[in-house]
């Protein structure tokens, strides 16, 4: 049975929509299914349908074992990265992360939730922190943001506090594959004494060479999760080895 607090709510995003009609961020086009993007916009994103088992690099046949993944494996178990990053995915995502666009956050947590999952369901989500230096800047963990309302939609308990970014980072952005690694060497750590689910996800919003999430998984397995699994929205295209 609906509650009041529903019906009220339901009435509330009609209203918002009468109001403020669904436009798509992308084109300009209406809205459709209930997002601000359109439905051509949304048939133009970039699914990351074939790809590595293991890394969720994009190939052009799906493997379980990617090349660098056969050389270098990397310390997580499994990664679902349900997009490519590419356009136009990407400048959704570049607005909401440095843009402050949280519309567009909602836009892509919103997709996130609606592709299809081959993958395990974890104990226990855990977003990548921001150290509180770059947290203050920005305003919100991109991160902890789609974390949310995915970790809500699957049943899935949600630690934001469990790990912690310890020092400040330069961003990995302009870094090639060494220089990343070497950056976030030793940058996290679990903050509680709470024993940890057998079965952790950490999750981020690009992984582009998955240094940041080897680190955090490594850090994870140290302090007692059995398997860890890394979740990022969007995947880069480029191998894990490569600037």
């Amino acid at each position: 049975m609906t509650t009041r607090r529903e019906a009220l709510s339901n009435l509330g995003r009609r209203l918002q929509h009468w109001l403020l009609p669904l436009r798509c961020l992308l084109c300009g086009a209406p809205g459709s299914n209930g997002i601000d993007l359109c439905a051509g916009c949304v048939a133009d994103l970039p699914r990351n349908r074939s790809c590595c088992a293991r890394c969720a690099l994009p190939l052009a046949v799906p493997a379980a074992l990617c090349g660098e993944c056969q050389r270098r494996p990397p310390p997580w178990d499994a990664a679902w990265a349900p997009f490519r990053y590419a356009w136009p995915l990407d400048r959704l995502e570049s607005r909401y992360k440095f843009g402050r666009d949280l519309a567009a956050g909602r836009v892509l947590s919103t997709l996130w939730q609606a592709e299809p999952r081959a993958v395990l369901l974890p104990d226990l989500i855990v977003p990548v922190p921001l150290h509180r230096g770059r947290l203050r800047r920005r305003g919100y963990n991109q991160a902890l943001e789609l974390a949310k309302p995915l970790a809500k939609a699957l049943g899935i308990p949600l630690r934001h506090d469990l790990l912690q970014r310890q020092r400040a980072t330069p961003a990995q952005t302009e870094l090639d594959a060494v220089a990343r690694r070497h950056n976030v060497r030793g940058a996290f750590a679990v903050r509680s004494a709470v024993p940890l689910p057998k079965h952790v996800t950490i999750l981020d919003d690009v992984m582009t060479t998955g240094a940041t999430l080897a680190e955090c998984t490594r850090v994870l397995k140290r302090a007692g999760a059995k398997r860890v699994d890394v979740w990022a929205l969007a995947r880069a295209p480029s191998p894990r080895g490569q600037p």
